[in-house]
């Protein structure tokens, strides 16, 4: 019998996939659950994929190398994809879809089956991270096959096959959920009119009812990579957690948007990224105390391109790698400390010190400084200024020919 690795959840689309492949390809299917931070989503998780029809289960602790080689270096480039969403899903379909292929090619497996739809996101970034590392492989999407074509319909079927599944037709939210965040999709969510119901928050207190006074905290940053909480040292999954926890508890990083999909499509969705919400503005901050302003200028623009690429998929091309070289390089000088008050919902970085910082009082004071003389500013702005003299000149003469 052919073997084919499964990308599992324990979640509705993939828990019926199981007994759909077998029925429809004849294939044992090898359940793979990659532990990215699910937290207790995790537990039921092997004795669901037995009792659905799995020959075999892997789950695989990804958690240190999901913060370290995908969390960080988003963090690093400042990547936000459409000023809004910190790309929690985007990022850990590829390191998911790498590990499928080594379990596959482990089973002499002929495919790999995942159970993203075919409206969606996570089937290009599934695939392409297949593509990168066999292509060979075949790849098998039910959402792009089957009959079945809602979540309702989807429901109807795993009752049909005795599976119990963590939704019903009354609470029919797509959820996504990693160290990083949590994603909401579907049900009232799907009309952008629709305001985000209190009790769809898993990671994060609304922010009216966060507590009524602020809660300040100190990062601490090595070469772009945060290291410390208040002077205390966490190891990198341990500060996140930490983050999560604090940021949760202050109403902080929930996002609603209605964002452009790769296929063609706009999509609502709710987001909770209370941590990696702390983290972005306190990088930020820091940033902006060590990097001079062509290179801040330039790293804005570059992160627009990294987010997309990182949206669409494309993790592990040339060009992610090459903007991964330009961003280490700006991050050599970005080490320091951000203080940030969480308040109801809001995340500001209120002070940052560096011993890299370019910010000097001397200069910066309105008071009497030896660095500066002012006079010098005459001539900068005679200089800077002068193509705007010879076009206006110009323009005197042209006038004056009329």
């Amino acid at each position: 019998m052919e073997k084919v690795v499964l990308a599992y959840s324990g979640g509705l689309d993939t828990s019926i996939i199981i007994p759909w492949l077998k029925e429809n390809y004849g294939y044992e299917v090898i359940a793979f659950c990659a532990d990215v931070g699910q937290g207790e989503e995790l537990e039921p998780i092997r004795e669901k994929a037995l009792q659905s029809g799995a020959s075999k289960v892997y789950i695989a602790d990804m958690v240190e190398e999901f913060v370290t080689d995908f969390v960080f270096p988003v963090l690093k480039a400042g990547a936000i994809y459409e000023k809004k969403y910190l790309l929690g899903t985007s990022f850990a379909r590829p390191l998911i879809a790498k590990k499928m292929v080594e379990i596959a090619e482990q089973e002499g497996a002929v495919a790999i089956c995942h159970g993203a739809t075919g409206k969606g996101n996570d089937q290009v970034r599934f695939e392409l991270g297949v593509k990168t590392f066999n292509p060979d492989l075949k790849v098998i999407a039910p959402w792009r096959e089957w009959a079945i074509r809602s979540r309702e319909e989807a429901i109807d079927y795993a009752n049909s096959h005795g599976i119990e599944i963590p939704v019903s037709k009354e609470k029919i939210y797509s959820r996504d959920r990693n160290i990083w965040h949590i994603s909401h999709e579907g049900g009232d969510l799907e009309n952008p009119a629709n305001e985000p119901q209190n009790h769809l928050y898993k990671l994060t207190v609304p922010p009216e009812e966060a507590p009524d006074q602020p809660t300040y905290i100190e990062i601490g940053f090595e070469a772009g990579i945060p290291v410390s909480i208040d002077g205390r040292s966490y190891a990198p999954v341990e500060l996140l957690t930490k983050l999560n926890q604090l940021g949760g508890e202050n109403g902080v990083g929930i996002v609603s948007m209605v964002e452009n999909r790769l296929v063609g499509m706009k999509s609502r969705g709710v987001y909770e990224t209370p941590g990696g919400t702390i983290l972005y503005a306190a990088h930020e901050e820091l940033e902006r105390l060590t990097l001079d302003r062509r290179t801040l200028q330039f790293k804005e623009q570059a992160a627009l391109k990294y987010a997309e690429l990182v949206y669409d998929g494309n993790w592990f091309s040339k060009l992610k790698k090459a903007l991964d070289a330009f961003v280490d390089e700006t991050q050599q000088t970005v080490t320091g400390s951000v203080r940030v008050k969480l308040y109801k919902g809001n995340c500001t970085a209120v002070g940052s010190c560096s011993p890299y910082s370019l910010y000097s009082e001397e200069l910066a004071t309105f008071s009497t400084d030896e660095i500066y003389s002012q006079k010098d500013a005459e001539g900068f702005i005679n200089l800077f200024g002068l193509p705007l003299k010879v076009q206006a000149l110009l323009n005197r003469k042209i006038d004056q020919k009329k």
